[in-house]
């Protein structure tokens, strides 16, 4: 029977919850009420131009209201909320922080371009469904009860009370703001990508336009802000997610539920793919790609040369056609030609070598996409290259799904999520929480790229140039590398090896491919910045709380309070935030591969001795310092080392030799994983053994 204060505590905790509960309802009417108005008023002829920046603002706007409400400058709730948060509402919070733009934008992108299976040059598919899926598993088994039982407040805090010293810690908090900043910065591209896209502006302007945003809901109140923002931004992904593939499977298949239906478009795929891979003008498409690649190769063998007779043959080109007093336009394209003309040789070959990797895909049958429906290339009972083909595409599926499982669990700003609850067993309610809100999601992915697959083949494949709708230009124009489309075989008509969708695009126009309402287009541009939101904020608070609570202050020679502590780490904040915009504005690569990468980084760096340290007592400072090292430097090692800015200004021989076992960088998280857990096991023997006969 509870004592009168112990009723009054389960009072205040009831009456809080259910304030709770009408505050999140309350915000989802309202979000209801903002589509259906916006639905009513694109009805009425409101026109496109003002429908994207009013699904850009309203949104982000409503964002910075609960930042603002949930300012403080309390340490205790700055850092880890009050640890009140209710187990279903953390639960939400995790989710949109783990939905990122890589989930939301990129993920069924990916398995439009690699099916189910991925292919040996892009691993993934499917595994990147099993791979995060499955991780949450070993963070409800193995990590988050154990952290949220110590009540800290940052991931490397847990280093340090495990092994003592500084070192533990020190390794740890770089190597959080190391794997957070590479994931940030996919983040904060997803949000550039998106606010050009619904507001016309320039990308770099919508950089800024979304950052401003991050720092609404992130600055002023820390993680108690973050954890309700996410809360909001999670309703907007939902909807903005299942709205439209709702949609087109009720469209396509008369059933609203994509994840059940979708199932019988993939024959129809495979009977399309069948005909596109005897379509002699698909083969014409082939055939002039290949031509390009070999006449790459051949302008590669002496680049200087090359490049001096294109210059010239411009230079002709351009004196003839101004001599005949040619079109204007005609002359203004060779001259935009001409201008663009690679200035040194470095350059060209750099350049040259990016597109004769593409024309060499392009190349390929149905433009270098693997079967959608099939498990991997090759065949396991087939000739010795297509068994090769097979294992290595195998091999490379199983690393990523390994990698990203055990980033997973090692991911500094989602086991911070957990450190909110108020107790161990809620930590384990709120991942279960976690893993439904994620799978309502996760499941009705690859019905996405299905079904959008389908209706590219059905109803762009073989539309004449001049009657594709008007969504392929404008795509076009935010980034050359999101949308290429180009009549190479001059017939007038789309083949499908003309047309050329990159990864970030597939679901941000998936509402115009599938030809619904353009409110709709708005509302999904809305869900992926909101996916991207969620995720930088707490990146952001992450990376902050690394330098500031875990190496500025944690060496003890810093006098101050928590409140100075709490100010300092929003200064912070807003100076990493301002880095990584700047990082991203220079589209430096794709959202999907910088995040897998960052999970590498995570897995070989934090889990290896983090689930040693929990379940063994045996670990040691020693080997838990070069266990991490060891992992950490191996990973990002071989990452480097298949980096084109490393390639060009560290010489060959100090790089990897090619692909170790074939696997793709991406997955460099298996050596360190093996190489961190092997160390830290080894050298924690040896130790031992060293001071039981010091001790002796």
């Amino acid at each position: 029977m509870p004592t009168g204060a112990g009723r009054a505590a389960l009072y205040r905790a009831r009456a809080y919850r259910w304030r709770i509960h009408r505050m999140v309802g309350l915000y989802g009417l309202c979000v209801l009420g903002l589509l259906l108005l916006m639905t009513w008023a694109e009805n009425q002829g409101l026109a496109r131009h003002w429908i994207g920046p009013i699904f850009l603002f309203v949104p982000v706007m409503m964002y910075a209201v609960i930042g603002v409400w949930g300012r403080t400058g309390d340490a205790d709730e700055y850092y880890v909320a009050g640890r009140r948060i209710p187990p279903v509402y953390n639960g939400m919070a995790a989710a949109a922080d783990w939905v990122s733009a890589a989930s939301f934008i990129s993920l069924s992108g990916a398995l439009y371009l690699q099916g189910f299976g991925g292919s040996s040059g892009q691993p993934g598919g499917l595994a990147y469904l099993l791979g995060w899926t499955g991780g949450f598993c070993l963070v409800a088994m193995l990590v988050a009860p154990h952290l949220r039982a110590m009540n800290l407040y940052t991931l490397p805090e847990f280093f340090q009370a495990r092994f003592g010293g500084k070192w533990p810690r020190i390794i740890a908090a770089l190597a959080a703001v190391l794997c957070s900043f590479v994931y940030v910065v996919a983040q904060i591209y997803g949000v550039g990508l998106i606010a050009s896209r619904l507001t016309g502006v320039q990308f770099e302007i919508g950089i800024m336009l979304g950052l401003g945003g991050v720092l609404l809901c992130s600055f002023l109140g820390g993680m108690r802000a973050v954890t309700w923002t996410q809360v909001a931004q999670y309703v907007v992904i939902l909807l903005a997610f299942l709205i439209p593939v709702s949609w087109l499977a009720y469209k396509q298949l008369g059933n609203p539920i994509a994840a059940v239906a979708y199932a019988s478009q993939l024959h129809k795929i495979s009977q399309l793919e069948e005909q596109l891979l005897h379509s002699p003008k698909e083969r014409s498409v082939q055939q002039i790609y290949q031509e390009r690649t070999d006449m790459l190769e051949a302008k590669l063998q002496d680049v200087p040369l090359a490049m001096e007779r294109d210059r010239l043959v411009l230079h002709e080109r351009l004196r003839y056609l101004r001599s005949i007093q040619a079109d204007v336009g005609a002359i203004a394209a060779v001259s935009r030609e001409y201008a663009n003309l690679p200035r040194s040789p470095q350059e060209a070959e750099q350049l040259w070598r990016q597109q004769l990797q593409e024309y060499r895909e392009r190349a390929q049958p149905l433009g270098g996409l693997p079967r959608h429906g099939q498990p991997f290339g090759g065949d396991p009972e087939g000739s010795a290259q297509e068994r090769a083909q097979f294992n290595d595409e195998r091999a490379n599926f199983l690393a990523l799904m390994f990698c990203l499982m055990f980033g997973t669990a090692g991911m500094p700003h989602l086991l911070t999520r957990y450190y909110t609850v108020p107790s161990v067993s809620a930590a384990r309610t709120s991942v279960a929480w976690t893993l439904f809100f994620i799978a309502l999601l996760y499941l009705s992915a690859p019905a996405l790229a299905v079904l959008i697959k389908l209706e590219v083949m059905n109803n762009l494949v073989g539309v004449r140039f001049d009657e594709l709708p008007s969504w392929i230009a404008q795509w076009a124009r935010v980034d050359g590398s999101l949308l290429s489309v180009e009549d190479i075989n001059r017939d007038g008509i789309l083949q499908f090896g003309e047309l050329r969708l990159g990864a970030d695009l597939i679901v941000l126009a998936a509402p115009e491919i599938g030809g619904l309402p353009y409110v709709i287009a708005g509302l999904v541009a809305a869900g992926g910045l909101a996916a991207a939101l969620s995720t930088a904020d707490g990146l952001l608070l992450t990376i902050s709380n690394a330098l500031v609570r875990d190496l500025y202050f944690s060496r003890g020679t810093h006098k101050s309070s928590s409140e100075q502590r709490v100010i300092v780490s929003k200064f912070v904040l807003m100076g990493v935030a301002l880095l990584a915009a700047w990082v991203a504005g220079q589209r430096s690569s794709d959202i999907l591969p910088m995040v897998a990468m960052s999970f590498s980084i995570a897995a070989s760096a934090f889990v290896p001795a983090m689930v040693l340290g929990i379940f063994w007592r045996g670990v040691t400072r020693q080997g838990a310092v070069a266990g991490m090292l060891a992992g950490l430097g191996i990973t990002a090692y071989y990452i480097l080392s298949h980096t084109q800015w490393v390639q060009s200004a560290v010489p060959a021989a100090l790089l990897a030799d090619g692909l170790w076992w074939g696997l793709q960088p991406i997955s460099a998280g298996v050596f360190g994983v093996f190489l961190g857990t092997g160390v830290t096991v080894l050298l924690s023997l040896v130790t031992t053994k060293k001071n039981k006969k010091v001790s002796t």
